[in-house]
Formats: C-alpha cells, sequence, structure tokens
C-alpha cells in the first residue's frame, strides 16, 4: 500500500521529528509512506474573514495539488468524524480489500482548513475535540496508522 502524508508546515521540534522517524521506519514493512510538506501560508495579525478565507484556500489548492491522483483522501479535521483505532484500521483494511492501494492524509496548517479542502474529502477525520497543533498530529498520525497495520495483521499494538 502506498500512503502519502500532505502537509502544510514543516516540523520544527526534534522530538516530533525523532518520533515520526521511529514510525515512518516501524511502517516498511506494511506500507511505502511519502511525506510531501508544502510551506504554510503567511496571515497577517487580524485578518478580515475574507483574508482569512483567501489565504486558506490558497493554502488549500496547493496542498490538494500534491495529493497522488487516484488516492483515498483522509483529510483531518477538527469537525471530522471520530474514529477508534479498530475502526481506522478497519477502514484501511477495506480500502485496500477493495483495490485501494494509494491512500493520502492530508494536514492543514495552523489556520485550519478551507472548504475546499473538506469537500475533496472522501473521509473527514478527527482525532479529538481537543485542540492540537499540526506538527503533533503529524506524529499522532503516524502513529495511528502504524497501528492499525498491527491491528490488521492481528498483531499486539498495545505497550
Amino acid at each position: 500500500m502506498k500512503i502519502t502524508i500532505v502537509a502544510a508546515g514543516k516540523i520544527k521540534e526534534k522530538y516530533l521529528t525523532a518520533g515520526i522517524n521511529e514510525f515512518l521506519k516501524r511502517l516498511t514493512p506494511f506500507a511505502t509512506v511519502k511525506i510531501v510538506e508544502i510551506n504554510e501560508e503567511k496571515m497577517k495579525d487580524n485578518p478580515s474573514e475574507a483574508e482569512k478565507k483567501q489565504v486558506l484556500q490558497q493554502e488549500g489548492q496547493r496542498l490538494l495539488r500534491q495529493v497522488p491522483e487516484g488516492s483515498y483522501l483522509f483529510v483531518l479535521d477538527v469537525y471530522g468524524k471520530q474514529a477508534s483505532s479498530e475502526e481506522l484500521a478497519d477502514k484501511i483494511r477495506q480500502l485496500g480489500l477493495s483495490g485501494r492501494s494509494s491512500i493520502a492524509f492530508l494536514i492543514g496548517g495552523a489556520f485550519g482548513l478551507s472548504e475546499e479542502v473538506r469537500q475533496a474529502a472522501d473521509f473527514r477525520l478527527s482525532f479529538s475535540p481537543m485542540t492540537f497543533t499540526h506538527q503533533m498530529v503529524r506524529l499522532l498520525l503516524v502513529e495511528q496508522v502504524y497501528r492499525a497495520f498491527k491491528i490488521n495483521r492481528g498483531e499486539k499494538y498495545h505497550w
């Protein structure tokens, strides 16, 4: 299976980079994972709603251009559907069984997502009603994808 993670912004914290790299290494027997980063759009202090919408739209279009054609698109969205680790594992398993070998996960920037990105999603996934940094979400995502593959193989996934 090919997995692409498309994200706005770069990881700035070494501990997050170390965690992400650890789970990417653990994922190598199960999937090819590629992370594509785009630069975040700049937004001025106290933007109007129209300015915020325009910035999100520009960033969203650049993010969507990085999603491989034909990929099943999960958009990480605080307003999306919450799923347990087992439910995410089952969704990934079902996609594989139906012949979908390319999955993409999209993580927006610090200012959120455009409506265009939300509409492009095949599945809008929320990790929690709590707010996390978009950088931290990347670590949580690779851990959950790894966990999903372990669950689907019937292997131990609690440490």
